[in-house]
């Protein structure tokens, strides 16, 4: 495998074709149409080639790909991949226009856009369309995003445009990106739009009906394609559980998936409140930090606060480890221990030395390495794992997981921008867990501790759905098997509807399964007759869902099975127009005739990338003639060895800990806090003002205890989500101490500290 250097443009850098990226976005309930015209002109003097690297989300389905010359428009066809390819050279070397649009053999979420022949001084457009699922984040906004930022990846050879050997990445600080870009988007529900937040400017929203279910919002003029332009979508009541049946395509033969209705079904199964007080206090809890040049700076500074946060918040009885990773790896214990005060304090003192300093992101081997510890008995083991998720073996390191799906639960962060959505949703999907994005501002801590909630829920086991349909009516399942449920998390299921029934027919699914060892189910009944309008939206997703699931069972079978399964493939592929690892779109304009005189010249289009990127050090240096060897490695969070010695004095100053933080710190494994200096300190009090508040009848571990609960319920109400599970733990340890006196320890704590935090409010 080559590693194609993203090196940084020179001043006098090649012309790009480029001109400006046009987005519209579609969004029906939880599913979304994206429209992308991207414009391009060649300025120079000779016919160009443009050849574009640019990520869509990880599960997108490309449904439509066209390009304008002039007044002419070519649409693209899907064919075999090879094909495609060879058709595309063919049409070039014989002067003819084409253009050829592919998925990246390693990840799903990178596509190579290739530009055949554009005359000296001529304009074209390019209109991409593709549909996806919006995935649902821990306080129930459904999250879209359009990536800007490709950070480098590795590049492996073979998987590129013309002849496929030479797609490189150029990237460019943001700043430089020549082009403009524009994004719309409208949103319509059955339930009333109640927001929509973006971590760029946008303009209001503006609803389209009173009843609020319609709307419309735009990106503010002047947005500099400088990151990922996130949209947070909230509906009042989202968690009804919905079904959509949408007639097949007319010119379809009945009985194909295009040619049949398809329903989608979303499931938000509700647990029983029984079974969800009873939070498990057992499983193996491994985390797996990436620690590569590019978590630099605030996102190693994030990850060290929250694994502080995890720490405290496990439960005791349970194992533990913390495995980081770079170019190489390393674990603080040989194999998984039990969580106790001492390997707790062991621990985080590991963490807070780590350093963004172990080089690349080679995440593969130390999946190898965890999976090849044995689990322990009646320890359910629960895989964590942080990265900024910029690997190139993406479709490798997933089915990985899969593979060791049955023996854990993986929860994925995908940390900063760019991070690939195909890995972090890909390792969550197949490890029956839940995925997450932490971007711009956010902060890291309550969505990772939302995370924690989930992987103690009881695993949910057993789970079955049962469709009951009309006579004459069948259904074949185009989902994978559902594995995994958590409470309040949708999970959607496509079915294709064959046969006939009368008009005014009912269908209803039941998803059974067993949770904690109570047997439980959800239902939802659902009419079949087809909804208005809604295009082939529902029959692209099906489709792509297929698709994928059809992929990863060709990455398990033998040579003979798997030319099986790449025909069932890339003839869905081809039959719903939607694009695959197998297929590609090739457009050919066979138009007026008129050769392209003069060679070829290829040009690759930069894509915008953040400051953190990663890269050789020769790299580097070739990028920065002017920086003097040594300089470079230092800001871009690379071995430190190699900089200049600086002075103790001016080194900056650390910043003092967040007082939350420094509370938490202080707590020990069991729950309890001890009465000493540093807790009055971070409590803002002196020794003798705790000492002498605390009532005579008390043990110190007892008062330290309440004081911390009562600050926690007083200060950090907002964090609340981040320190809930600690404090229940400190909860737990007071209820097991049989304290005498706790109402009068609230009162004096509460007069102590200024609050009137009631004991109830507590949990005591």
């Amino acid at each position: 495998m080559m590693m194609n250097c993203c090196g940084l443009l020179t001043a006098n850098k090649e012309p790009v074709p480029l001109k400006s990226v046009e987005v519209e976005l579609e969004v029906r309930a939880h599913v979304a149409t994206v429209v992308s015209t991207l414009n391009y002109e060649n300025k120079e003097d000779k016919p160009l080639e443009a050849v574009f690297v640019f990520p869509l989300p990880g599960d997108a389905a490309v449904c439509h790909f066209s390009a304008k010359i002039g007044q002419t428009e070519i649409v693209a066809e899907v064919k075999e991949k090879q094909k495609a390819r060879e058709e595309y050279d063919d049409a070039l070397s014989s002067g003819q226009q084409a253009f050829l649009l592919e998925e990246s053999d390693q990840s799903p979420d990178i596509f190579s856009l290739s530009v055949g022949s554009l005359r000296p001084g001529e304009s074209a457009s390019i209109r991409l369309e593709y549909v996806t699922e919006l995935a649902v984040q821990a306080d129930e906004g459904l999250r879209f995003c359009l990536p800007a930022v490709l950070n480098p990846r590795y590049q492996p050879q073979g998987s590129g445009g013309s002849g496929g050997s030479n797609v490189q990445m150029t990237s460019v600080p943001a700043s430089l990106v020549p082009y403009s870009l524009s994004f719309s988007a409208r949103v319509s529900s059955p339930r009333p739009v109640s927001k929509v937040e973006s971590n760029c400017p946008l303009d209001a929203l503006q609803y389209l009906n009173t009843e609020q279910t319609q709307a419309t919002v735009k990106l503010a003029a002047g947005h500099k394609f400088d990151r990922d332009v996130e949209l947070l979508i909230y509906y009042k009541d989202a968690h009804q559980p919905t079904a959509v049946v949408e007639a097949g395509q007319a010119s379809a033969k009945p009985g194909t998936l295009m040619g049949d209705p398809v329903v989608m079904l979303s499931l938000y199964p509700e647990f029983p409140q029984a079974v969800m007080s009873s939070v498990t206090s057992c499983g193996e809890f491994v985390f797996l930090l990436d620690r590569s040049g590019s978590m630099d700076g605030a996102r190693i500074k994030s990850a060290r606060d929250t694994l502080l946060l995890l720490l405290k918040s496990l439960p005791m009885g349970c194992y533990f480890n913390i495995y980081s990773f770079g170019s190489s790896y390393e674990h603080i214990f040989p194999k998984s221990v039990e969580y106790s005060q001492k390997t707790m304090e062991e621990a985080l003192k590991k963490v807070e030395e780590m350093q963004a300093n172990l080089g690349g992101t080679e995440i593969l081997m130390p999946l190898k390495h965890i999976y090849s510890q044995p689990c322990i008995p009646s320890q359910p083991r629960q895989l964590f794992v942080f990265t900024d998720g910029e690997v190139c073996n993406t479709k490798e390191v997933i089915n990985l997981v899969m593979k060791n799906s049955g023996s854990h639960r993986c929860f994925s962060f995908g940390i900063g921008e760019g991070a690939s959505s195909a890995l972090i949703n890909g390792l969550a999907k197949e490890g029956g867990g839940h995925a997450q994005f932490i971007t711009g501002t956010d902060r890291m801590q309550p969505k990772v501790m939302q995370s924690l909630r989930f992987a103690l829920q009881p695993a949910v086991v057993d789970i079955s759905v049962k469709w009951d349909l009309p006579k004459g009516v069948s259904v074949t399942a185009l989902s994978p098997p559902i594995t995994a449920l958590f409470q309040g998390q949708r999970s959607l299921v496509y079915g294709q509807l064959t046969g006939k029934s009368s008009e005014a027919a009912e269908g209803c699914v039941t998803v059974k399964y067993s949770l904690a060892g109570h047997p439980s189910q959800n239902q939802v009944h659902f009419s079949l007759t087809p909804a208005e309008d809604t295009g082939l939206l529902v029959h692209r997703l099906a489709a792509r869902t297929l698709i994928r699931s059809l992929e990863m069972e060709e990455r398990e079978r033998g040579r003979e099975q798997e030319e099986g399964v790449k025909k069932k493939v890339v003839e869905l592929s081809v039959q719903s127009g939607v694009s695959s690892a197998f297929t590609a779109f090739i457009a050919v304009n066979k138009g007026d005739g008129e050769v392209i005189q003069g060679n070829l010249v290829r040009r690759n289009v930069p894509t915008p990338r953040m400051m953190a990127c990663r890269m050789p050090m020769m790299a580097m240096a070739n990028s920065f003639p002017s920086c003097p060897p040594g300089m470079m490695a230092c800001s871009m969070g690379r071995s430190v060895r190699s900089c200049p010695p600086v002075s103790e004095s001016c080194l900056p100053k650390q910043p003092p800990r967040d007082p939350l933080l420094q509370l938490v710190s202080l707590q020990k494994a069991s729950g309890c806090w001890v009465l000493d200096p540093a807790l009055a300190a971070a409590l803002g009090k002196t020794s003798e003002e705790v000492e002498k508040s605390k009532p005579a009848s008390v043990n110190q571990e007892v008062w330290a205890t309440i004081l911390a609960l009562i600050w926690l319920h007083g200060f950090k109400m907002d964090a609340q989500e981040e320190w809930e599970l600690l404090a229940m733990k400190a909860v737990s340890w007071l209820r097991a101490q049989n304290a005498p006196c706790v109402t009068e320890c609230v009162e004096a704590g509460n007069a102590l500290l200024g609050f009137n935090v009631q004991k109830d409010a507590l949990g005591l």
